[in-house]
Formats: C-alpha cells, structure tokens, sequence
C-alpha cells in the first residue's frame, strides 16, 4: 500500500473537507489507545487504506460515492496485533494463516519463522517472508535467530549463519531478529550471538528475546545487558517484573497450550506497573484453537478476565506493541495517517468481532472472511523434506541396560500441562532381558527422536512421564520444535515403528495409532511442518487427533503443544534431542540411567 508520504495530500483534503472519503463509519464509540479514553458519538474518516479524520461529525468527508457504516451501538477498535508467533505452530501456510486470523480482528502480525529455518534455512524463510507480503493484512517477519538453537546439542536441516541475518535485514518485510533463544551463548559472549544481534541493531531493528532460565540473578541481567528488547518465556508475576525493570518490553503469551498471563498480568493489576510495557501474544497456536476459539480477541478476552482494565488490555494488543517495534506511526491506533486497519466490536469485554477493516477494505463480516489471501506455489524442495532412512522396526526403539539389572534408576521427562518447560524427574523401572520398558503403572511411556533430515536412521530413545497414555498406542510427529525431527511418543515399540514409518510415507505431520490401527493422520506435507489446505480442514484433522489422544487415555490441555515442544533444547528442565537426553538447566548431555 501507499506510504503516508505519498497519501498526506489527500488524507489532508479530506480531513479538511475538500475532498471526499472512501469509508466513513458514523456514531461509533472510539476506543482511542493513545489516551486510554472510549469516547462516545465519533466518525472515522478513511481514504487511501488510511485514517484522514478521526472525531465528532465526519459529514464534511461524505461525498457521493463515499462508502458509510453505521456504526452506532459499535465500539472501533484499532485491529489487533500478534507481537510473538510462529505461523507454521498453526499448522498453515501464512496465506491460510492469514485466513483463520482475519475474523477474529488479527490484522498484524509479528512472526519468527525459525520452525521452517530448522528445517530448510534461509531458502525457507524467504517463501514464508514472500507469502507474508501477499497478504491483505499486515504480517511482518523477524530472521530467525538460532537455528540450531543450542548449538553441540541438536543437529538442524539447514543452519543459519550470521551472514544469512545480515543479508535478510535487509528484505522489505523483515522487521527484526526473532527470539534469541540460545541464551547461554549471549550470556557467554558467544561471538555469532552477537553478531547476529550487532546487525540487527545497526538496521534499526528489534531484537526478539528468549530467557527461559528461571535464573534472574547474574545469568540474566547479563543477558539483558546483550540487547534483547523483549522476552515472551515469564511465567510468574517475578518474571514479569525482573524484564521490565531491566527495559524489556515483556510479552505474556495465550497460546493453545501456554496461559502465562494469569499469573503475571498482576504485575500491572495489583503491583500498578506501567501498562505501557507490556504486550500480549499468542506464541503458538494450533488450527483447532484458531477455528474453534479465537485468536487475539482471545487473548485480550482473557486478559480482562483476569482483572485488566479492558481498554489497558486492548492496548497491550495494539499500540504497545506498534510502539515495540517502532510501527506507532503506522499501525496500532486509530488516528490519522495510520493504516485503517478496525474492528467494529457490540462489547470490549466479550469481544464479539462483528466487521474487521485491514488497510481501509471490509475484510470480515460476523465472522467470515471477506477478500482472497493469495497463495505461494511451494516448490518441490518445500515438500520432501522427511529422510529418515530405511523404515523403523520395533528393535530401533529398544532401550538397553548394564547387563546384569533387575531394576534401573531413569531419568525421565516430565510434563507440566498449560506450559512450556519440562520437569526433570526420576524414576524406578524393572528391567526384562535386559531392556527397560514403558510402565503405565508410573504413567512413563517411551519417548524416541528420529532423525529425519539427512536419513541418518539415528533414532535416541529416552522416557516420559504426564501423558496418560495407556494400552498400545504410539503418537509421532514431524513437528518437534525447534529442529524439527520427529518425535514419537508410546507404550508399545511395534507402535512406534508403525507411526514412523507412515510419517516418513506421507512426507510429513502426526499419525496416531492403537491397536495397530491409525485413529487420525494431519498430513502436513510443507516442510513436515504445515498445510497449504484450509484452516478449517485441518481443524477438523487435528480435532480428530486430539480425539485420538484421549481415546489413548490422554485428557491433558492440548497435549499435542507439550508432545511438539519435548525436543526444545532451550527450555528447562529436561529435553531429548538427536544427540541425546539434555539438561537444560545445566545445557549439557546427560545419561539416561543414574545408577548402573
């Protein structure tokens, strides 16, 4: 679209009355986030996909072939902005992405695209970047930052390099660098870490943070004092406060999985900090959640439920975060020369979208989509991507012992439903010729990770406790952030081998079986990763994949979120990778036997 520049003339006329507007909406409420007010009984004028005037009686900007709503009853919100999520967690392209969001009132987006960088690089990013640009609304993307993102611990498709952030800072919708997640190289001086960095900020652009220690002593102001501007890994009011005070900006995320708000939106609601430093985000969000629940609107939702004045909550969702990223002049409000991008909303609490406008055209109406979001054709390289080698049997998922044990001391991960990090637990496990098995009695199953990138056939086995998993079954998936090999999850080896083995058929995505029988496949043929199909579609897949976990005895809160993330090396306590069981906490291997 026009620059402001380029439109100042006109958007001048017709806020002077000289000219007319293309789009005026009459009698609304505007929900004005500069100064925290709702003011009653106002008109927007918009011309050129942009705001001309905003405020009482727009009648001067009325001519005979301007379009007007009524929007009396309405509140006009700015639309609102994602600040932190990856496109591909949606299991969507961003065309289809862009789809699922528009009618939930989502009209910018911040996207770190470091799932597709694991797995095929920089060549990945720029088609995720180049359909991004398509895209009637406004979805600008941060170069992913680690990939690996522990280096030593993982093994990646591709890696990123510092050269490869330099050269993409400079493409037209890159906006800064995504989450710095190896946050020990910061810490260290690692000197790529900084470098990435160094160039972000001689762009001019904003680095993303990831701090996911629970350390806030020494560890993390040095971290801070390494440049990055934002953090999204708090889960407690302390967090919270710590990166604010150390000049973050600090992100509270409502994910399909992650509800890091509650116990941090204190920080503002009870402790009286300045709302103006916080953002909501969405981090990760499946197609199910998208489809069924909502996107921002939810998050802001939520975050009023939680005590947030709802106007300070609307601007943790738009002008906060414009104001993040250096866009206050562009996005994030509803004031003149702004993009007109507006949500026209019966209550600010509820959040019912009733019409979405994105650059001054109606885009969604009473939960509908409106207007085309056009599609990349991705190429073959995008689409045969899972190489894990000959097929698996149940013999490559055998876990054996010191010769000689009865018994064996394991440790074993640990999943805590609704966040992000592992526990490190262990346990006491019978040993039967010489093998460890899964035992439902202690709800531990067997976790492996498959190499999928180079057909290696490395498959590391390891154990896992919180599922709930009972009879024989066995989950795999291509999505296995953050290198993105393939995780499978089960009670029964055979299991395991069977879904595999159809996920390396099927180029990609989560098959489920039980009884030797598959309950559900979401085929996610780009990348391993994502579906150039519709959101709905693949709702309704992954609505049959969720049914599938339970039938398998798992009723966790989207427990697929947790399955996804057990090979994130950058988040405490205990994760499994290629190379093996990691600590986290210690950012090294350890053995999976404590004793023998």
């Amino acid at each position: 679209m026009k620059t402001w520049p380029e439109c100042a003339t006109r958007l001048i006329a017709v806020a002077a009355g000289r000219e007319p507007a293309d789009l005026v909406l009459k009698s609304g409420t505007w929900i004005n986030v500069h100064s925290r007010e709702a003011i009653d009984n106002q008109d927007i004028a918009i011309a050129e996909g942009r705001f001309a005037y905003c405020g009482p009686n727009a009648d001067h900007c009325i001519g005979d072939n301007t379009t007007v709503i009524d929007a009396r009853e309405q509140f006009m919100l700015p639309g609102f902005c994602d600040a932190h999520m990856h496109i591909e967690s949606g299991m969507l392209t961003p065309a289809q992405f862009a789809r699922a969001v528009i009618p939930h009132g989502t009209t910018s987006m911040f996207t770190d695209p470091h799932e597709i960088a694991n797995v095929m690089g920089l060549a990945g990013v720029r088609l995720m970047h180049d359909e991004a640009l398509m895209q009637p609304i406004n979805i600008y993307t941060q170069m992913p930052s680690c990939a690996p993102s522990a280096p030593g611990l993982e093994t990646t498709g591709v890696e990123i390099t510092a050269a490869d952030v330099a050269k993409a800072m400079s493409w037209p919708g890159i906006i800064g660098l995504g989450e710095m997640m190896n946050f020990p190289g910061v810490i260290k001086g690692d000197q790529k870490m900084l470098a990435e960095i160094a160039a972000t900020q001689a762009a001019g652009k904003t680095v993303g943070g990831h701090y996911a220690s629970p350390d806030r002593g020494n560890a993390f102001h040095a971290y801070a004092a390494g440049g990055p501007a934002d953090d999204h890994e708090g889960t407690c009011e302390a967090d919270a406060l710590s990166r604010v005070r150390q000049g973050m900006r600090h992100m509270m995320r409502l994910g399909s999985a992650w509800y890091d708000v509650k116990s941090q939106i204190t920080a503002v609601t009870e402790k009286g900090l300045d709302p103006r430093n916080f953002i909501l985000c969405t981090d990760d969000c499946h197609s199910g959640t998208l489809v069924n629940e909502g996107h921002m609107n939810r998050v802001v939702r939520h975050a009023i439920e939680c005590g947030a004045d709802p106007l300070v909550a609307i601007q943790m969702a738009t002008i906060n975060t414009a104001t993040h990223f250096g866009l206050e002049r562009e996005i994030g409000s509803i004031a003149p020369g702004r993009r007109a991008d507006v949500i026209l909303s019966s209550d600010i609490k509820s959040l019912p979208i009733d019409l979405v406008i994105a650059r001054g055209q109606v885009v969604a109406r009473d939960n509908k989509i409106l207007i085309d979001c056009p599609q990349l054709k991705w190429p073959d390289s995008a689409r045969n991507t899972v190489n894990a080698g000959r097929d698996k049997t149940a013999k490559d998922f055998l876990i054996k012992t010191p010769a000689g044990a009865k018994t064996i001391t394991a440790r074993v991960i640990g999943v805590v439903e609704n966040q992000a990090p592992t526990k490190a637990l262990t346990a006491t496990l019978n040993v039967d010729d010489g093998t460890v098995n899964p035992d439902q009695s202690q709800d531990i199953c067997q976790i492996a990770l498959v190499e999928r990138h180079r057909g290696t056939g490395t498959v590391t086995n390891a154990l896992v406790n919180g599922f709930g998993y009972q009879g024989k079954m066995a989950i795999a998936s291509t999505v296995a952030h953050d290198s993105h090999h393939m995780i499978v999850v089960g009670t029964c080896r055979s299991h395991m081998a069977l879904a595999a083995n159809r996920l390396a058929s099927t180029g990609g995505g989560i098959s489920i079986w039980k009884d030797k029988c598959e309950l559900a496949l979401v085929d996610l043929p780009i990348a391993g990763l994502m579906s150039d199909a519709p959101a709905t579609e693949v709702a309704a897949k992954a609505e049959k994949m969720v049914a599938a976990m339970a039938e398998c005895g798992c009723h966790l809160n989207n427990a697929y979120m947790q399955h996804s993330l057990l090979a994130l090396v950058v988040i405490p306590e205990l994760r499994i990778s290629d190379l093996g069981l990691v600590d986290v906490s210690a950012f090294e291997f350890t053995d999976l036997f404590i004793d023998g």
